[in-house]
């Protein structure tokens, strides 16, 4: 491991040490949040995984609906009957942050309160196949919206937690052992350096008795 370009002195290893201090301390928050965005995403996935399944029963189902309706309908008094909706539904899209991470949050509301406003059409040249068909879809539409806010969180969080894994990995394999080398390294030299003060104290000691006393002789 290189260590850092950085002048050996006192105020340098001191300044380093606080360093370290720091990213050891900013290495331990980023691992919690690491290790708590995974148990939160591994719970949304599970939920996703079931709501999907759920929402392809239904869309399976309602697409039966269509098939039995198209089948006793001709095509042009299908689409013709389909053709211009009452109701609509908005959608209003707001967030939450979950361990620094927006995470979408989609309320729905129809136009109308009528429950009838979902049948774009009379119901004097249509079948009941059709209106199982369209209040199948009614009934799907929700959990599509809530599946598609799901899914988008789980895309959302994925992206944090491999970001914040990098920084664990850069701070755990790369700073925080390059600080220890560096402090190492300074501290050594300036151990090394004492040891050079006091051997030329020494000498410089035993030169001015030898010259005072005359010991050499």
């Amino acid at each position: 491991m290189a260590i850092m370009n950085v002048n050996p002195t006192r105020m340098q290893l001191s300044k380093l040490k606080k360093q370290l201090l720091t990213a050891v301390r900013g290495h331990k928050m980023l691992k919690d949040k690491r290790d708590e965005l995974m148990r939160q995403f591994l719970d949304l996935v599970r939920e996703t995984k079931e709501l999907r399944e759920q929402v392809e029963r239904e869309l399976e189902n309602c697409n039966n609906h269509f098939v039995n309706a198209s089948a006793v309908m001709s095509k042009e008094t299908l689409d013709g009957s389909l053709l211009s909706p009452k109701q609509r539904l908005n959608v209003e899209i707001n967030s939450k942050n979950v361990m620094s991470v927006e995470i979408p949050q989609y309320e729905t509301g129809a136009r109308t309160s009528d429950e009838g406003d979902i049948f774009p059409y009379g119901f004097a040249f249509t079948s009941f196949e059709l209106d199982d068909a369209v209040q199948s879809l009614d009934k799907v539409l929700p959990d599509l919206i809530k599946l598609a806010q799901y899914e988008k969180s789980c895309e959302l969080m994925s992206a944090e937690i491999e970001k914040t894994r990098r920084r664990v990995n850069s701070l755990e394999h790369v700073m925080i052992p390059r600080y220890q080398e560096t402090i190492k390294y300074i501290s050594m030299k300036l151990e090394e350096n004492d040891r050079s003060s006091r051997t030329r104290l020494m000498k410089v000691k035993d030169m001015l008795l030898d010259k005072a006393h005359h010991y050499s002789a």
